[in-house]
């Protein structure tokens, strides 16, 4: 029996060496720990350091013992492992010929895509993205090296899949691993629980929302708010309508109407009051020797008047006799009610400001404009922030497009303001109906307008703000019966080209710009 050859410490070094860059290898090329893909990067990292392995050479070895043809075959197909050889040497044993061959690697291939498109419609984004880099590769003229780099990438995926998530459902209902949709119509029973969270919500709103319609300062409640209050509490579900927006709007400026008028006539009454003594006490100021005197005055007045026994006056008389009596007693308790009348007239001043202000928020969270009824700047401002977490997360792209109608202010200074809106108005209406349902167009603006295209390039983009341009340049903008000339300029951006959103707004607006400066009525954009 042959004698095993001794090794030295420097070949035990060596092959050490090459064991750990084969496996960097693989970490390097995200390749799995496979026996193949293993062998692969070993006798790569060995011809590297120059250590001739036979367990390496016994492919070439074997390749060399066939005829030409063969081997210029087995070089075309890159063949480096002894299971690839085996594998060719019998597909070459079961053809039967040329034409038999040609045609069943083309169904073969045909075959391959279609459970492709069948695995990039299951609800996996990995394998998804996977299937569909897969059948570009099979759709063109691959090379081996690229087949061989996704057949490990398919390797990868179903070695590392992990569906342990779908049992964290199961207190939620049955969970069938093998079938996701059985397991999804399990799930029915948590419709009725939210439709039943979704009622207590809207009980706990329409509570609050009764309560903040009944007046702060007002003693009564007006009839149209008492209404629409036993409406909400009766059924919380018309919260859901987008009819009841207008009556809440309407109820809210009304319960502030009805405060401000009990605040003026408590102004109105508290004046009257305070009419007289005000009179007096300013004269009492200017003559401020003789002010013992003229409080003494005004509470003889006082006297006289209750010896009148004048009914309509008794009730006043009661309060101006007091006044009176503590202006006698002490001067600086006087001073003091002052102070307090002041203070109860700030206080009340502040809850109109504050009823002003909530008025104003109310105005503030309308999400349409009002004259074009698009979108304003802060619904889109919205709409952009969820495109942009839409495409961090899923890598959803988009595109903006800014319109700026031509030359608006003359326009406004030829015909009119009234002119100018219903130019904006129709603009408006023309850019709605030319849009997607999946599509979001708004007013940004004066006569600024911006289009957020979903999943759209930069070349899609430009192509739809094309055809905007096309129509407002034909279209027929009348008013009072004649014809307004009205050209657009447009800026298009596309989000996967910018490092972030601050950068594609920009953009966008730096290529309206640019059709601006070019001579307007025109689309830029990036090509």
């Amino acid at each position: 029996m042959e004698q095993e050859p001794k090794r030295t410490r420097s070949d035990t070094v060596t092959v050490k060496a090459i064991i750990n860059n084969a496996i960097k290898r693989l970490e390097n090329e995200g390749k799995l720990l496979t026996p193949d893909a293993y062998m692969d990067a070993f006798c790569k990292e060995s011809t590297k350091a120059g250590v001739r392995v036979e367990d390496c050479m016994l492919v070439e070895n074997l390749k060399n013992t066939l005829n030409r043809e063969f081997q210029k075959e087995l070089e075309k197909y890159s063949i480096r492992t002894i299971s690839e050889l085996a594998r060719f040497l019998i597909s070459k044993l079961n053809r039967t010929n040329p034409t038999h061959c040609s045609t069943l690697l083309e169904s073969q291939t045909v075959f391959t895509k279609r459970v492709l498109q069948v695995v990039e419609i299951l609800h996996n984004k990995e394998a998804e993205q996977l299937a569909r880099k897969s059948i570009d590769l099979l759709s063109r003229e691959a090379s081996a090296t690229e087949i061989d780099q996704y057949r490990q990438l398919w390797v990868n995926f179903i070695t590392t899949y992990d569906d342990s998530f779908l049992q964290k459902l199961k207190t939620l209902g049955d969970i069938d691993s093998k079938d996701l949709k059985n397991s999804v119509l399990n799930l029915k029973l948590l419709s009725s629980v939210n439709k039943d969270m979704n009622s207590l919500e809207l009980s706990l709103i329409s509570s609050l929302l009764v309560s903040s319609l009944v007046p702060s300062i007002a003693s009564s409640v007006n009839d149209k708010i008492a209404n629409l209050s036993q409406r909400i509490q009766d059924n919380p579900r018309i919260l859901e309508s987008k009819d009841i927006e207008s009556e809440i709007k309407s109820a809210i400026s009304l319960r502030i109407a009805l405060d401000k008028q009990s605040v003026n006539e408590m102004l109105e009454s508290l004046d009257g009051v305070l009419d007289k003594p005000s009179i007096r006490l300013i004269e009492m100021i200017e003559s401020s020797d003789s002010s013992t005197v003229e409080i003494q005055k005004i509470k003889n007045e006082l006297e006289l008047y209750n010896l009148q026994d004048n009914s309509n006056f008794n009730t006043a008389h009661k309060k101006l006799y007091t006044i009176a009596l503590a202006l006698e007693e002490n001067t600086q308790n006087l001073s003091k009610d002052l102070r307090n009348h002041s203070l109860e007239v700030k206080v009340l001043n502040k809850k109109i400001e504050t009823l002003e202000n909530e008025l104003l928020n109310a105005k503030e969270e309308s999400r349409e404009d009002f004259l074009t009824k698009l979108y304003n700047k802060r619904a889109l401002d919205e709409f952009i922030n969820i495109k942009e977490a839409e495409y961090g997360r899923h890598g959803h792209d988009f595109s903006i497009i800014m319109f700026d109608l031509d030359h608006f202010k003359v326009i406004n200074d030829t015909y009119g303001h009234d002119a100018g809106d219903a130019v904006l108005t129709a603009f408006a209406k023309m850019l709605k109906n030319l849009t997607r349902s999946v599509d979001i167009v708004g007013r940004f603006g004066g006569e600024e307008f911006i289009a957020i295209l979903s999943k759209t390039d930069a070349k899609g983009a430009a192509n739809f703000a094309e055809k905007v341009r096309e129509h407002v340049q034909k279209a027929h903008f009348m008013y009072k019966g004649e014809r307004i000339a009205v050209t657009v300029s447009c800026g298009v951006s596309e989000r996967a080209r910018h490092t972030s959103l601050q950068a594609l707004l920009k953009s966008a607006d730096e290529y309206l710009y640019t059709a601006k400066r070019n001579g307007r009525n025109q689309v830029a954009y990036k090509k």
